[in-house]
């Protein structure tokens, strides 16, 4: 089920930190991803989880998302997986990380999420954008600086994936014209923040529930952006508590009307999948935009 290049470099990764012979026990798929190979991996030593792929498919991508993860964990904000190995094995590329075992959720888990949540937005930076470019899902993520943030939303996010999608022939050339019209409305729309720390994905396929019943932030876009972003994605495919966003409120308030913007936010994510999957996304797509 592994492919023996990446068996290689994981048990003897395993190896290096142990006195005692690393014996692998089970390997288990784990559901849930569309993207790349996932597995449980069982060993006398514990428990590890491990993505891989192609290395020609997403050239990268493991390596950038486990800055990511490490750009996260290093805030002290929010438990994420700790990242273990990555790299390249033959024509494969793979991550290791620390297994998260799942059980129920605290009675407070909604409060601690909510701020834990503030707390990394509370970690700033003095442009928008990041170090390098990543990954949201398989399409590529552009994080080049700005010191505006409608200017990064529109160049950095909104103009890649309508572009795209023009080639494709999934937006019209209406639709196009739409987008245009919603920049230039977009200064009298979006609060000005300082760029906060952000997980850049966060719907609710991306977060675990932790052995001590706490969340756990996983597969990561990270960049420095609106905290409205994270906010926005969260309503995007439900399944957050209200209680989430009363506790981030009070930690960290949002502007008056933000849950008027969150669409607009949502219009990025939205673009990705058009662009995955297809034009089932693009009724939501014209409707958020026929309604700014």
């Amino acid at each position: 089920m592994i492919p023996p290049q990446v068996l290689e470099k994981v048990t003897g990764f395993l190896q290096s930190g142990s006195s005692q012979p690393v014996k692998i026990l089970s390997v288990q798929a784990i559901s849930g991803g569309c993207i790349n190979h996932t597995l449980q991996i069982k060993t006398n030593q514990g428990s590890y989880f491990l993505k891989y792929n192609v290395s020609s498919r997403f050239p990268q991508m493991f390596q950038k998302e486990a800055k990511g993860l490490e750009l996260l964990r290093s805030s002290g904000a929010i438990n994420v997986p700790e990242v273990l190995l990555t790299g390249e094995a033959g024509d494969f590329s793979f991550l290791l990380l620390e297994f998260i075992d799942s059980a129920q959720m605290k009675a407070d888990f909604w409060n601690d999420f909510g701020k834990s949540l503030a707390a990394l937005h509370s970690h700033k930076a003095e442009k928008f954008g990041l170090d390098h470019d990543n990954f949201m899902g398989s399409l590529e993520q552009r994080n080049n600086f700005h010191e505006n943030w409608i200017e990064f939303f529109v160049i950095e996010r909104l103009e890649p994936q309508a572009r795209l999608a023009r080639e494709k022939n999934a937006l019209s050339k209406t639709d196009v014209q739409a987008f245009e019209r919603l920049y230039q409305k977009l200064g009298g729309i979006f609060p000005k923040a300082l760029p906060s720390l952000l997980h850049g994905d966060l719907w609710s396929g991306n977060f675990m529930i932790n052995h001590q019943g706490n969340p756990c932030l996983i597969d990561p876009a990270v960049y420095y952006g609106h905290p409205e972003i994270d906010i926005a994605m969260t309503t995007l495919f439900g399944g957050f508590s209200q209680r989430f966003y009363e506790v981030y409120n009070y930690h960290n308030p949002l502007e008056k009307g933000w849950q008027n913007r969150l669409d607009i936010y949502n219009l990025y994510p939205l673009m990705i999948h058009v662009n995955l999957f297809g034009g089932g996304y693009l009724s939501s797509v014209r409707g958020i935009l026929g309604r700014f």
